[in-house]
């Protein structure tokens, strides 16, 4: 109850500031290039039930999408979206489905269903019994996930058979330790991690 209390009030409270924010980036985003504000796209939440999570848009409509994941400097993404996607900006719209209950400011970031499919069972389990976040731990120490990904052979293998085993693993040390003191801390050492005041924050221990 407190999780969602503070959920709640710290979402309702950053969406009101960051009003004028939201603005300029959309106009940003439409001055760019052709295509909506945001990006709406299908991941897996709590329990398995599918939402449609929030995001401002980086990337071209008119490209034919690839793979489910971004790597390196991947051609779809437009100018705005590059520096937006540098500072997490994009993610600034899913203070939206905190607030309807869809996600919560901390936890295991939401996936799109093929991804959960390839989790084990039963870590599929503990990571579907809690609400997805905006940020994490993996969020943290994959920070350059995109750029990791660019130097694979093959990406979608690298993913899922490299970066997701080490995700999960993230998701169930939080599922195990996590307390609001631990969510606050996540929170802190996200916005230092993207704020560059230390890069040793951007490597939390495993």
């Amino acid at each position: 109850m407190i999780k969602r209390a503070f959920d709640l009030a710290a979402s309702a409270i950053g969406l009101l500031m960051l009003a004028p924010l939201f603005a300029v980036i959309a106009i940003l985003i439409k001055g760019d290039t052709a295509g909506p504000v945001f990006f709406r796209q299908e991941r897996v939440g709590r329990h398995g039930v599918p939402f449609r999570i929030l995001k401002f848009r980086t990337m071209r409509i008119d490209v034919e999408p690839r793979r489910q994941i971004t790597v390196g400097q991947d051609p779809r993404i437009t100018r705005v979206g590059s520096v937006l996607r540098r500072y997490k900006l994009d993610e600034l719209p899913q203070l939206v489905n905190v607030v309807r209950g869809e996600m919560s400011l901390v936890g295991p970031r939401p996936e799109v269903p093929c991804y959960v499919a390839a989790y084990p069972e039963d870590v599929r389990r503990i990571v579907l019994s809690l609400a997805p976040g905006i940020t994490d731990w993996a969020s943290i120490y994959f920070r350059d996930e995109s750029a990791i990904l660019g130097r694979a052979g093959n990406p979608d293998a690298a993913y899922i058979n490299e970066v997701l085993p080490v995700k999960l693993a993230y998701y169930v040390r939080y599922a195990r330790e996590r307390t609001f003191m631990t969510d606050l801390k996540i929170i802190f050492l996200t916005l230092a991690a993207i704020c560059g005041l230390d890069r040793r924050m951007s490597h939390p221990e495993r």
